[in-house]
């Protein structure tokens, strides 16, 4: 394994924070810490965090409770904050890289050259043809700024700040191995306001969509239509009620059907935008992640919509833990919310 003590992974979403921090165990990594808190709503809206005394103190109360000891962390950013594209350019050193690409920020990236920060990472070159492909990764300085701040409140020392289509892609490729170089695989997160979608060919993100949808608006419309708090919309959606003979309204199940398909058809429009785009018209298979997949009605109707191959993930599915702290059944109930965490949570400090 790589050199570097792992870092805590502190993934920020739009409705609540997760931890993961995990310990090297010979070849391969044990549970250490697992969490997840929820924040008020609103309290991050469009990826702008808007009550961050909140965010922080939902991050404070796990990180006492787990009595967490290491506070070097990765965090991650995502949405309308971030902008991956895969560029074709000229061949040049690195060092004529670093000089001429402002220009090329300044020509693929929609915000002015001084509100950003950005990084690259060069493919590949082709020599014969006098090309190189990069990865130009950029994000308005501010957003970036922000989620390191909230995390330093927390007590906590920001060593990466990653890109959550990243850390999936890492977290795909350390528990289910890295894929053929002639595959293609995707990775869809549907988080509680917005869907992730990364695409990953030869090793590495060439498409990645964000779809302003998730599992927050299947809560939304049942509070809606049968005038109830958020909180029994939210159990009536996830079958979590404290009285077992219950009965869930007939309405749930519409609804549940009805936002899972505007859901799986934008993944489909933004699948078929990617084959017509890369001039494949397949994927070995995409892999699902976000709490919604939990609903059998959700799943059930993504994975007819798409009619590719789907595998729902588990981060946790080759990874020991600590029997006296976790069962099988408590790591299974997060382990659809922890994707993008366990991911960051493979980071090492030093990389």
């Amino acid at each position: 394994m790589a050199k570097g003590k792992l870092l805590l992974g502190l993934d920020i979403g739009s409705s609540s924070a997760k931890i993961c921090l995990l310990r090297d165990n010979r070849n391969t990594y044990e549970v250490e810490v697992v969490d997840r808190d929820f924040f008020p709503m609103e309290a991050i809206v469009d990826g702008s965090i808007l009550d961050r005394a909140s965010v922080t103190r939902c991050i404070k109360k796990m990180i006492t409770r787990n009595k967490v000891k290491q506070k070097q962390c990765a965090i991650a950013i995502s949405g309308t904050n971030v902008i991956v594209k895969r560029l074709r350019l000229s061949n040049m050193t690195d060092e004529e890289l670093a000089k001429n690409i402002r220009w090329e920020v300044e020509q693929h990236i929609p915000f002015e050259f001084s509100e950003v920060v950005f990084d690259t990472v060069v493919l590949n070159r082709n020599p014969m043809q006098n090309s190189m492909d990069i990865l130009l990764v950029a994000s308005k300085r501010d957003a970036v700024k922000e989620y390191i701040a909230v995390a330093r409140d927390a007590g906590l020392e920001v060593k990466i700040v990653d890109v959550a289509s990243f850390a999936l892609q890492n977290m795909v490729e350390t528990i289910y191995g890295e894929p053929n170089p002639n595959d293609c695989i995707g990775v869809i997160n549907i988080g509680a306001s917005e869907t992730l979608m990364t695409m990953v060919t030869e090793g590495v993100t060439s498409y990645t969509r964000n779809l302003n949808i998730g599992g927050n608006q299947i809560t939304e419309e049942i509070q809606k239509k049968l005038s109830i708090t958020r909180e029994e919309a939210e159990n009536f959606k996830t079958g979590n009620l404290a009285d077992g003979t219950a009965i869930v309204p007939r309405e749930v199940e519409d609804i549940t059907v009805q936002v899972s398909e505007m859901i799986a058809n934008e993944i489909k429009r933004s699948l078929s935008f990617f084959y017509e785009t890369s001039g494949r018209d397949h994927v070995k298979e995409l892999i699902l992640c976000g709490g919604v997949v939990k609903n059998a009605t959700t799943l059930s109707i993504i994975e007819k919509t798409l009619g590719e191959r789907i595998r729902v993930a588990d981060p946790f599915e080759n990874l020991g833990f600590n029997s006296k702290l976790y069962t099988h059944e408590a790591l299974s109930q997060l382990s659809l919310e922890l994707a993008v965490a366990v991911g960051l949570a493979i980071r090492r400090s030093g990389e």
